[in-house]
């Protein structure tokens, strides 16, 4: 009889501990392939803002001297989220395809080719923040759904606002951001 019960015990918390175990090592994969994504992404947004600070000097040399970019160049030294630096480096590249649709000396090969460049970091800034999105939701069901809930308070796991900042859990209705 006490035999029994005692199998039943350790049965139980046999299927405790590697249902725990599993949803744990879920957790750590989506944590693991969001931080890949933030790294890639990051990286990326150095290369593009290297390469908008180099068309930049070859602006002014073109544009009798004047700064379109400056307040752009200067943010590197601020700290801004990845989210805020990709906006504004959009903000930047639509103000040198302006400036160079207005200036035909900017034609030239060198300039051309870092714009290439820019369009593939584009490509894969698209890719990437499409799966860190796509990561994030599937953390964040996990650490919202019941047990896996629990592993996730035990390790402080927390949800994770998406790659534009929007917190699909706040009461902000209206923080849809252009």
């Amino acid at each position: 009889m006490y035999v029994s019960i005692i199998l039943v015990i350790i049965i139980i918390i046999g299927m405790i501990s590697l249902l725990y175990v599993i949803t744990y090592n879920d957790l750590v994969s989506y944590k693991i392939r969001i931080e890949k994504a933030e790294g890639i992404i990051d990286e990326k947004l150095r290369e593009k803002y290297d390469l908008i600070a180099k068309m930049n000097i070859n602006i002014k040399k073109v544009v009798n001297k004047k700064d379109y970019l400056k307040d752009y160049i200067e943010l590197k030294d601020k700290r801004i989220s990845n989210y805020e630096m990709d906006r504004k480096l959009t903000e930047a590249m639509n103000i040198i395809l302006e400036v160079k649709n207005d200036y035909s000396e900017l034609n030239n090969k060198e300039f051309n080719d870092n714009f290439k460049k820019i369009e593939e970091i584009n490509e894969t800034l698209i890719s990437c923040k499409t799966y860190y999105n796509k990561n994030t939701s599937e953390l964040n069901k996990i650490i919202r759904k019941f047990p896996s809930n629990i592993v996730a308070k035990i390790h402080r796991y927390k949800i994770k606002p998406f790659f534009d900042g929007k917190n699909m859990q706040d009461a902000v209705i209206d923080d849809f951001k252009l």
